[in-house]
């Protein structure tokens, strides 16, 4: 599996990201983007193209990642009912556009992506919180995912075919 290296701020060393990573953070990016101006359903293709387009990679590169944010962006209105189910005295307001990029990937891969052991997902989406959102973001984004795991009958640490 191929790597990109990134520059940690914490330790000035390169840090060694595998694709499926750098798939899910370009997922989230996009996630994100969307959430700070949605655009139409019908633009849809065109705007994750041209998205995924311009990333650093070749836009095959990108096929997970588009698979996620597309998966996403057609589950919004479920995954919103997650998190709002979930966030116990929080609405979607309130929680920063980050952790709910985060949050919405995450709950997606949870629900929808069975080849995809649940554990891997939520482990992915702390670290993410941790790379791309405040110091305490993490905690916050574990206890949210915590409660939609509670709530799975699928096993946690396997995928399903």
């Amino acid at each position: 599996m191929s790597e990109k290296t990134f520059e940690n701020a914490d330790s000035q060393k390169p840090v060694k990201i595998s694709r499926r990573r750098a798939n899910r953070i370009a997922a989230m990016q996009f996630i994100y983007a969307w959430g700070v101006s949605p655009c139409e359903p019908e633009k849809m293709p065109e705007t994750l193209f041209d998205f995924f387009t311009a990333q650093p990679e070749p836009r095959e590169y990108y096929a997970f990642a588009e698979e996620l944010a597309t998966g996403t962006l057609q589950n919004i209105a479920r995954i919103d009912e997650v998190i709002s189910d979930c966030a116990k005295n929080w609405t979607l307001s309130r929680i920063a556009r980050c952790d709910l990029a985060i949050l919405r990937l995450a709950i997606y891969e949870l629900l929808y992506r069975t080849d995809i052991p649940p554990i891997v997902s939520i482990n992915e989406a702390i670290d993410l919180a941790k790379i791309f959102s405040t110091e305490d973001s993490h905690r916050f984004v574990n206890g949210m995912l915590d409660r939609v795991k509670a709530h799975l009958t699928r096993p946690l640490r396997e995928a399903q075919k």
